[in-house]
């Protein structure tokens, strides 16, 4: 995956002094590149039997809805607080750089249904750990989640609980 290599900016001090932030813009504008990304991103769980992918605010969600129609799944998106009608459910969680909350509408997902969680960047993990526990708390079955870019300087693969995989395409 050179391209996201290639094509992922750094951005220093964004959104705050000390965080360097990874801006794929450019990679998603390439849609030779992107292309390739989602692919990449869809190879562990084709055959899996997904019923749905879900992605987490926001730029999961740009990689989220591309997997899913590529695995022929739905789209969940897994929101900030107050941007979905109720009922919902939510999960607090802790950022590199602060807190906040993911939300789920709770008849977007079935008991049982077969889904994988979706984020661009894997940092501290708790964003990728509340999307997951926010899913099984609906009853799903998280089959594992997948990222473009992981930040392995950060360990945020050690949240990831369960045994369900994590993949990351490329790690800085």
């Amino acid at each position: 995956m050179q391209a996201i290599f290639d094509l992922v900016r750094d951005v220093p001090d964004f959104p705050r002094p000390g965080i360097m932030f990874k801006d794929i813009t450019p990679l998603l504008a390439d849609a030779t590149a992107f292309a390739a990304c989602i692919d990449a991103l869809c190879a562990p769980w084709r055959g899996q039997g997904i019923g749905a992918v879900c992605g987490i605010e926001s730029r999961g969600f740009i990689f989220g809805a591309a997997m899913a129609q590529s695995l022929s799944a739905g789209f969940v998106p897994l929101r900030k607080a107050g941007k979905l009608p109720p009922p919902v459910v939510g999960m607090d969680y802790g950022l590199e750089y602060g807190l906040d909350r993911l939300e789920i509408g709770i008849h977007a997902i079935e008991p049982g249904e077969r889904v994988i969680i979706v984020d661009d960047v894997l940092a501290t993990g708790g964003t990728l750990d509340a999307g997951r526990r926010l899913v099984e708390r609906l009853g799903a079955e998280v089959l594992g989640a997948s990222v473009a870019i992981e930040l392995g300087g950060l360990n945020g693969r050690s949240r990831w609980g369960g045994n369900s995989p994590l993949h990351a395409l490329v790690t800085y």
